[in-house]
């Protein structure tokens, strides 16, 4: 295909405005929709954005094609779609973009988190949307990035590899050479099956938020997130934890990457076990707890990540007690039902499927 000239953003949090300020810089018209227009209505009165990050990085004032909150507008024009909002809002999106939604654009997550583009799917067949478009959801974002003000963005680091798939898996080849110039570090993830379950965030975040709940209510999170959160016993309940997100992918016939692999491929860390490894990964110090337990190391990660992993488990036999364990003390600290609010394989629409036929659904596009 040709390279796209047209992309479109939507959610302007720190993320999306980071994204969007970068591709504009690139050359690219790029428009930017949020929802809340009072989010974007500074930079739409300076008509962009000012990014900045470390010596070398992407710097400048990036000028926007538009910014908007009419989501019609934002994609008429439109042949890559970048969704950068929390994985929560994926349904909502789906069901907002799908009556404007035009045959050939692509639709990429940022990330999918578990499941993001099965569940994107579902929605956008639910709706009625029969337009052939290509979903596709990154494993990890590819910004460290904050938000200096309502018209400013900030990347600290550009990540060098982030693998992405495509739903069907046929496709992913397609996404790639389209985002390639733009983009050159996503490289093949597989299948999104295989993304959504090496998504270390659904292990780190949820399990360590919770047992050490009386810490972070009791002083608002001052205190060194890993480095004192992971003690030995914390370890070794990520390890369980960990065991068992490998253990799904693996009876969906995937090798999905353990925790101390992980460490060791994005920040060359090594260790014994997982506490050791974690302690000898210098970027850890310095990062603090969050402040409160209304995080969306909680609120997001736990339905939209490992909810998912641990009703793919169930549902083929894998003993997922761990998490079980962490869903339930995340439904009692917030007083919600996360199984009810969460991706569980029901939801979306492949609970009835075989492992045969899931890497089917997910590889080729069909159910049959």
């Amino acid at each position: 295909m040709t390279t796209p000239e047209n992309y479109t953003v939507i959610g302007a949090g720190h993320g999306g405005k980071a994204m969007a300020a970068h591709l504009a810089l690139m050359g690219v018209k790029v428009t930017l929709y949020n929802r809340t227009f009072d989010h974007i209505a500074a930079l739409k009165a300076r008509h962009g954005i000012d990014l900045e990050s470390p010596e070398g990085g992407p710097h400048g004032f990036a000028q926007l094609f538009q910014a908007t909150s009419n989501m019609e507008e934002a994609l008429k024009d439109a042949q890559v779609i970048m969704v950068v909002v929390p994985s929560s809002a994926h349904g909502d999106i789906a069901k907002a973009t799908a009556p404007y939604l035009r045959a050939g654009q692509i639709i990429i997550l940022h990330p999918g988190r578990t499941c993001g583009a099965i569940e994107f799917r579902k929605v956008l067949d639910d709706q009625g949307c029969t337009t052939d478009v290509t979903i596709a959801e990154a494993e990890t974002f590819i910004y460290a990035s904050r938000s200096d003000g309502p018209a400013q963005a900030h990347i600290f680091r550009v990540k060098e590899a982030v693998p992405l798939a495509a739903l069907p898996a046929t496709r992913t080849t397609q996404v790639l050479e389209a985002i390639q110039p733009a983009y050159p570090q996503f490289i093949d993830g597989g299948n999104v099956l295989k993304t959504g379950l090496n998504n270390m965030g659904a292990i780190f975040h949820p399990a360590l938020t919770l047992v050490n709940a009386g810490w972070i209510e009791a002083t608002h999170g001052d205190y060194q997130f890993y480095i004192d959160g992971v003690t030995p016993s914390v370890a070794r309940l990520l390890e369980v934890l960990d065991r068992e997100r490998v253990t799904v992918a693996s009876s969906l016939g995937l090798r999905a990457r353990t925790a101390l692999e992980w460490l060791e491929m994005a920040y060359n860390t090594s260790g014994e076990d997982l506490h050791e490894a974690i302690h000898n990964q210098p970027g850890y110090y310095g990062i603090k707890a969050p402040s409160t337990l209304h995080h969306r190391y909680i609120f997001e990660d736990v339905p939209m990540s490992m909810v998912p992993m641990a009703s793919l488990g169930a549902r083929f036999g894998v003993s997922v007690r761990g998490m079980e364990s962490i869903i339930r003390l995340a439904c009692i600290v917030h007083r919600t039902d996360y199984w009810r609010r969460g991706r569980t394989v029901d939801k979306l629409g492949i609970g009835d499927l075989s492992v045969s036929e899931l890497t089917r659904y997910v590889n080729e596009g069909t159910r049959e």
